[in-house]
């Protein structure tokens, strides 16, 4: 059964960019800073101090699970 916050078109693809940015981050003030700082208040990214966004061990598990899931051989 289902039990997440579903996560719009828009939001899905700011999560993938974070996995795909990685260490740097992603910075405050782009065209996607309303679905980071949607997916900050969901646990699944962090704005850390520099003001960069980054994912979270939770949100790096989403995007393992809903977003990007391993093809099985």
């Amino acid at each position: 059964m289902w039990n997440q916050p579903y996560l719009e078109t828009c939001c899905r693809s700011a999560l993938h960019r974070l996995t795909l940015v990685g260490q740097p981050g992603r910075p405050d003030g782009l065209k996607d800073g309303p679905c980071l700082n949607r997916l900050a208040g969901m646990g699944l990214a962090r704005q850390r101090p520099d003001g960069r966004f980054e994912a979270t061990e939770a949100g790096l598990a989403r995007h393992a699970t809903e977003i990007a899931p391993r093809k099985r051989a």
